[in-house]
């Protein structure tokens, strides 16, 4: 029954494979490459590719995934295609093949698969909110604030493809597992979500056991009210299974290795075409309103806490209390120039000097002052959890409006917050988005930019 009511679905992923094959082998015989060893040439790509889908989880799109994702899954398919085109040339010495015919293969290769791709998506997507196809019937085990929310997920985002049928209370004096096992047979339901905070574990194994035996998608909502982790890493020690409350990606040294290569490419683009002209103009500014230095200093936790020098156009008159004492609205310190230059953020600038030394990266969690670290440590929970990477220049907190002074306790929380889910979920493309809000936020001006 399981197999038949989701046949359609089941083709999916396999006709993309086809696909996708189909338009890198087709390119290939086309384009005036010079193959010398076609049939060569052609295994080579085919098996290539299918090894880093596997690797890559290149067709491992979920219903709920964002874009995002479909851009990232492409950047990582393609960036290791790239290097296995060209590493051909050299394994199988190929002197006569086209090296620009091969570069405008890859391009084509990388615009018809990420078109495809695309419209797969976005087509399912359609597919699903308007044709009311490829749905998944779900039911909810569990009441309060967070199985509310997805279930005003499940009947808001119909592009996701859920039809969700029942909402089922332990709390209720007349909650039985047997009537909610009937209610998910009957009703043909694909995937149940239960509430861990809701259920005992003998309630919990009771339903394993029924997914299991029925062919049924179990899932659990943790209760995270003060956990701030998405992801949980499952891991095996020989045959003891381990689970990981916090998997963070820029162990990985690829992605180390690829965040790094941006920051030292990105900093030197900015220090060569911006900094190297703005510098004296503002240096001059700076110093006709008020004597003192040009550039100023701090001393901030970073990686693994450890102190660095944080650098800063000057935008304050000098004084004794600038390690102490955070910026506030209309601060008298503030000179007329530091003013604009705090607005638009352009006294961060000099901080790229810091990305290319390597004690700060251009997005990261906002660097605090040794002071505000320590009282933080103790006061707030999981603040240091913000020092397992490299501080930013601006950071996912800041483009969601956490900025500059902490007024309430709340600002810290969601600084936190919001830090702690970028480190669990770090991303190029997710660089590159607060990259760009960043630069919309400081046209448009900033509430707390003072």
């Amino acid at each position: 029954m399981y197999f038949k009511q989701h046949r359609y679905s089941n083709l999916i992923v396999p006709a993309s494979y086809v696909i996708d094959l189909a338009i890198i082998n087709v390119l290939a015989y086309f384009l005036p490459i010079n193959l010398l060893e076609p049939l060569l040439f052609h295994s080579y790509i085919s098996i290539s590719w299918l090894i880093m889908s596997s690797k890559n989880e290149f067709y491992r799109v979920h219903r709920f995934s964002k874009i995002t994702h479909i851009f990232k899954l492409l950047f990582s398919q393609f960036f290791f295609y790239f290097l296995i085109l060209y590493a051909f040339i050299g394994f199988f010495k190929q002197p006569v093949m086209s090296r620009l015919a091969l570069g405008q293969y890859f391009v084509y290769s990388f615009l018809l698969v990420s078109v495809f791709k695309l419209l797969n998506y976005l087509l399912l997507m359609k597919y699903r909110e308007r044709v009311k196809g490829n749905l998944r019937n779900v039911v909810i085990i569990g009441k309060n604030k967070k199985t509310d929310q997805l279930r005003q997920v499940f009947n808001e985002r119909t592009e996701f493809g859920y039809s969700f049928h029942k909402q089922f209370s332990p709390k209720s004096k007349d909650f039985e597992l047997q009537n909610c096992f009937d209610y998910i047979l009957d009703n043909n339901i694909d995937e149940i979500y239960c509430s861990v905070s809701e259920l005992k574990n003998e309630e919990i194994a009771k339903f394993i056991s029924f997914a299991d035996n029925n062919l049924k998608t179990l899932k659990f909502i943790p209760d995270n009210k003060n956990i701030f982790s998405k992801k949980l890493k499952f891991e095996y020690y020989d045959y003891i299974p381990v689970l990981s409350l916090r998997d963070i990606p820029l162990d990985n040294p690829i992605n180390a290795f690829i965040k790094r290569t941006f920051d030292i490419v990105f900093s030197l683009l900015v220090i060569i075409g911006l900094l190297s002209w703005l510098t004296p103009i503002l240096a001059l500014l700076i110093t006709l309103e008020s004597k003192g230095p040009v550039f100023f200093r701090q001393s901030r936790n970073g990686i693994d806490n450890r102190e660095f020098y944080c650098y800063k156009f000057r935008s304050m008159a000098p004084n004794k209390n600038a390690d102490d004492i955070q910026a506030t609205k209309n601060d008298m310190r503030i000179t007329k120039i530091g003013r604009f230059i705090r607005k638009t953020s352009i006294d961060e600038l000099p901080q790229f000097y810091n990305v290319l030394f390597g004690t700060m990266s251009v997005v990261g969690p906002r660097p605090h002052m040794v002071k505000h670290t320590n009282e933080y440590a103790s006061s707030v929970d999981k603040y240091m959890v913000r020092h397992f990477v490299k501080p930013g220049i601006t950071g996912l907190a800041q483009v969601r409006g956490y900025r500059g002074e902490v007024e309430t306790e709340s600002d810290i929380q969601n600084r936190i917050k919001f830090d702690i889910f970028y480190i669990e979920n770090w991303s190029l493309f997710l660089d590159l988005k607060i990259m760009v809000q960043t630069v919309l936020n400081a046209f448009k001006g900033e509430e707390k930019a003072y």
